[in-house]
């Protein structure tokens, strides 16, 4: 089965870091990275940009789809903000929790594990 891993920090935390705490989170997304390709459950990941540089599209059913600045809840209301994901397919729920469990530290403080169902017939199951 296909899972996105969703991990939500938040932003001043993000900036905050300190060079050591900044290398640690690296090191410990390059051992995951490492495990996970070595075990072929690894399809796709990458960091994003901070929600202060994203675009957020809504639909209008009367008008042209509008953009607004800004992640998708409003910059004051914002207390985590998505940061990275992971999408991995594995064999059970149980081995896909144990992954997500794995990003959880000071500075990722919320990680969402959202199962992957693909119309178009490429989910893993």
């Amino acid at each position: 089965m296909k899972y996105m891993v969703l991990m939500y920090a938040d932003p001043a935390a993000t900036e905050a870091m300190t060079k050591e705490q900044r290398a640690e989170v690296f090191r410990r997304h390059e051992a995951l990275h490492q495990d996970l390709e070595g075990s072929g459950e690894l399809l796709n990941g990458a960091g994003l940009a901070y929600p202060r540089d994203s675009t957020t599209l809504r639909w209008h059913p009367a008008a042209d789809p509008s953009a607004t600045e800004g992640p998708l809840i409003g910059a004051a209301g914002q207390l985590t903000a998505l940061t990275a994901y992971y999408v991995i397919d594995c064999a059970t729920p149980e081995r896909a929790r144990e992954i997500a469990e794995r990003v959880l530290d000071f500075h990722v403080v919320a990680v969402e594990l959202r199962p992957i169902h693909d119309a178009f017939g490429m989910s893993g199951t």
